[in-house]
């Protein structure tokens, strides 16, 4: 769950989040490595305990300074395109749902065998549930299932996200956009619009729900 002065990303709940966890933290470390050089060059530098001439006239160091820059942007750009290309696959979903944006709600379908519709509002602010994230109807996935997910709006453009799911992708009107994602463990994951969609922005949360498929049948069954 989401919480104030929490700095570190969210538990991932989906293989595509731990790859972006991953990237994070392996790029921060040569982020941390490069400010950490630099800085120690500088405090050298103005202490004058390097001399001039070995920073600013040294050829050697000119060539270091260039092809080392390089290699980290070689680095840093290789696990980046192999975490695009898994966002882009679409591996053989068994289950297809498509939300809908709306101001300021979300519908979503169902469609694979049996066609299930419902819209998806904020719920009123209560003691025992979590202020301005849980909704009336939440979605219900299996987990370890490949799961196709289509986004689209029917007014302005919204983004339908789940942190936790490294899930992120824009609602736009007339248009159909298709994101894959498969949850790992059962739980109940949280997101909101990341787009400023209008007055009541903020109130049109994203609530999903991540059981065993058994469960996941009984539902679709009762929702007929």
């Amino acid at each position: 769950m989401p919480s104030w002065m929490k700095i570190n990303l969210l538990n991932s709940a989906s293989p595509i989040m731990e790859q972006l966890i991953f990237f994070h933290d392996h790029t921060m470390i040569i982020i941390l490595a490069i400010t950490t050089t630099v800085m120690s060059m500088m405090m050298s530098t103005i202490m004058n305990k390097l001399p001039n001439r070995s920073i600013l006239e040294n050829q050697f160091t000119e060539t270091i300074w260039t092809i080392i820059p390089a290699i980290l942007l070689i680095i840093i750009a290789l696990p980046s395109l192999k975490i695009l290309y898994l966002m882009e696959e679409i591996i053989n979903p068994s289950i297809t749902l498509k939300a809908i944006g709306h101001q300021w709600y979300w519908s979503y379908e169902y469609s694979d065998k049996k066609k299930i519709e419902f819209e998806s509002y904020m719920k009123k602010n209560k003691k025992k549930i979590m202020r301005l994230m849980e909704t009336d109807n939440r979605i219900i996935l299996p987990t370890m299932t490949q799961v196709r997910m289509i986004v689209s709006s029917s007014d302005v453009i919204h983004s339908w996200t789940i942190p936790s799911l490294g899930v992120k992708m824009d609602a736009v009107p007339g248009r159909l956009n298709q994101i894959s994602m498969m949850l790992k463990k059962p739980g109940i994951f949280m997101g909101q619009c990341s787009e400023i969609c209008g007055a009541n922005h903020s109130f049109m949360p994203i609530t999903m729900e991540s059981t065993n498929m058994e469960n996941f049948i009984m539902w679709t069954n009762k929702k007929n």
